[in-house]
């Protein structure tokens, strides 16, 4: 008779990943303090990590700057890159709001007026960001050609939706015959990288671009005068450095 086998015991289910809590209902004085201290944490991580950019910057530095314990960012934050998403979240959500209602926009669009109102309606949703948002944009731009790695990672996420959603805008305004016959990928990431420098130029203050409210307007009339269709007829010949008339 073989030995009888003692029961199998259950495994044991390993304990969920541990998430940051989040004290307190919402309106109570336990959230009130617990905005309090995420405000204290993003305000202090946000300027250190303009000033030093993301890898120049510990959880210590950020803590210290805040005034508060390094235990408490872990109740807030389970790491760097969570707090650069919580930095992140309100221009990403505006921002991509507003280019899917351009994309939209332009889909629908039939005359160039139509193309310029629905570019117009982007550039002001960018100008709302950067009213609203500076530090954050600034470091946007500062991080987002960097390397895909640790907190940068949602960053460069942020750089993809933009370029992605700005050829999908480009390729749309093609349907109607409203741009130049130039491949979509092409002009759309052309623009995307000459807004982004224009925009870090104004927020580091490197050069005068005179009043940042009228920057929407301003860009979209230079780049759609350069990628609209021309109207029909002859077209005036090319002029060469020096000025002179050159081949057509």
């Amino acid at each position: 008779m073989s030995p009888r086998k003692p029961p199998e015991r259950p495994a044991k289910e390993s304990p969920p990943a541990s998430t940051p809590r989040r004290p307190g209902t919402q309106g109570g004085v336990r959230d009130t303090n617990r905005r309090e201290r995420e405000k204290a944490l993003s305000d202090a991580a946000l300027q250190l990590f303009v000033a030093r950019g993301l890898d120049g910057v510990t959880i210590d530095d950020i803590t210290h700057a805040a005034g508060v314990a390094k235990g408490t960012f872990y109740r807030y934050f389970g790491d760097k890159a969570a707090l650069v998403d919580f930095l992140l979240e309100p221009v990403r959500r505006e921002l991509l709001q507003g280019l899917v209602a351009c994309g939209e926009a332009l889909e629908a669009a039939r005359d160039v007026e139509a193309m310029f109102e629905a570019y117009r309606a982007v550039a002001a949703v960018i100008a709302g960001a950067i009213l609203q948002h500076p530090g954050v944009v600034r470091l946007y731009l500062q991080e987002c050609r960097g390397p895909a790695v640790g907190a940068r990672v949602k960053l460069i996420e942020v750089a993809h939706l933009i370029s992605h959603h700005a050829v999908d805008m480009t390729r749309r305004a093609h349907t109607h015959g409203l741009l130049r016959p130039i491949r979509p990928s092409v002009s759309g990431l052309a623009v995307v990288g000459a807004v982004e420098r224009l925009l870090l130029a104004v927020l580091s203050e490197e050069e005068d671009v005179g009043n940042p409210l009228e920057l929407p307007d301003a860009l979209t009339t230079l780049i759609l005068d350069g990628l609209r269709l021309p109207p029909p007829g002859p077209r005036p010949a090319r002029r060469k450095l020096d000025g002179k008339p050159g081949r057509p």
